[in-house]
């Protein structure tokens, strides 16, 4: 478990999180409905983790996952070249130059959820079963554990 983000990665987790809380007000959710689309360096290979909103992303359990030796959260920079996406406003799909995606397990008790459309002010509701198709997804844990 990590207790210190470098700076960087702070500022992004904190924007993710206040973008997921004001989404939810605004479409009448949870926060756990809200997919958040994290974007991953994997020993140079791209990986998203679908992570809901109230939750935080293992980064040794993505790096696992992946078969990678390390898992780096990506710079803004970084996630527009992986995805198309700027960073906060990642859709799940569709994701070309990904290597793989990952969704944490969380998601799918729920009748729907909420994920990115492009922009940061934009979101699309959808089921579960949708997301994990349409994202190509492989279902598991990816959060931190609960504190």
């Amino acid at each position: 478990m990590v207790s210190s983000w470098p700076e960087p990665v702070e500022r992004v987790s904190n924007f993710l999180r206040q973008m997921g809380v004001e989404a939810a007000r605004a479409v009448g959710c949870k926060l756990g409905q809200i997919v958040k689309s994290l974007v991953f360096d994997c020993d140079g290979r791209w990986v998203v983790a679908l992570v809901p909103g109230d939750r935080r992303a293992d980064s040794a359990k993505i790096a696992r996952a992946a078969g990678a030796g390390t898992a780096k959260i990506a710079s803004p920079a970084e996630v527009e070249r992986a995805t198309g996406f700027v960073a906060g406003a990642v859709a799940p799909f569709p994701l070309p130059g990904v290597d793989r995606v990952f969704v944490d397990r969380g998601l799918l008790s729920h009748k729907r959820v909420w994920v990115g459309a492009g922009s940061s002010r934009h979101m699309a509701m959808l089921s579960p079963g949708d997301l994990v198709r349409l994202s190509r997804a492989h279902a598991m844990d990816v959060v931190e554990a609960a504190t």
